[in-house]
């Protein structure tokens, strides 16, 4: 069992951050397989979280595998839009960050990234799907799309059946300057290439016998 990170970290230590380029090398070397449930997130190597509250950590809930499929399901209408949606695929935001978010929506189409990763330049809006991962999704990875710049960060919010939407994003700050959240009666906008945008309702996100309004 991992022992937790506070036992072996005191205010005197230094953690010696993961780049994005090392990362790399330790997946071509074999050290840590591509496709493993691993992100690279402020130089740690973090396992991804994508079960409900209080489940097996290496479980991914049924909430939320359907709402990473409804966003899957968005990208028909995306790329009529000038873009598409990638699902739980990584970001490279040097140096030290490769998150993979649930969704993150990036101009252009699969070609453009079959020899790299999209970065901030390439990225419109990134979506988590979260539960159990919510604390997390709200602090350490809204700060690190934050500082990259990413225009738009939505948290579907399983619990609350909400979204977070944030935007504005203040680089050096590590935060974004607006914020709202929609409940699942309300639409989410999201962005498309040269100002188009797509607006579903946030319900789409949750079961349909679960739904708030």
């Amino acid at each position: 069992m991992p022992v937790p990170l506070e036992e072996l970290v005191d205010k005197r230590t230094l953690l010696m951050p993961w780049s994005v380029d090392q990362y790399h090398h330790l997946i071509a070397a074999g050290f840590l397989p591509e496709g493993e449930p691993y992100e690279l997130l402020d130089g740690l190597m973090v396992r991804k979280d994508r079960t409900a509250a209080g489940e097996d950590p290496l479980t991914v809930g049924h909430e939320h595998a359907f709402a990473v499929d409804r966003l899957a399901g968005l990208r028909p209408k995306l790329e009529r839009l000038g873009c598409y949606i990638r699902i739980q695929q990584p970001i490279t935001l040097p140096p030290y960050d490769e998150p993979e978010p649930d969704g993150a929506i990036v101009l252009g189409t699969e070609e453009d990234y079959a020899a790299r990763h999209p970065g901030a330049k390439d990225v419109l809006c990134v979506i988590e799907v979260a539960d159990a991962s919510l604390a997390r999704d709200r602090t350490a990875k809204l700060r690190i799309y934050a500082d990259s710049g990413l225009p738009q960060y939505v948290i579907v919010d399983l619990g609350d059946r909400t979204a977070e939407v944030y935007r504005a994003p203040l680089k050096g700050k590590r935060r974004y300057g607006q914020s709202i959240t929609l409940t699942a009666s309300q639409m989410l906008e999201l962005p498309g290439a040269e100002r188009k945008s797509l607006s579903v309702r946030v319900r789409r996100f949750f079961p349909l016998a679960q739904r708030r309004k």
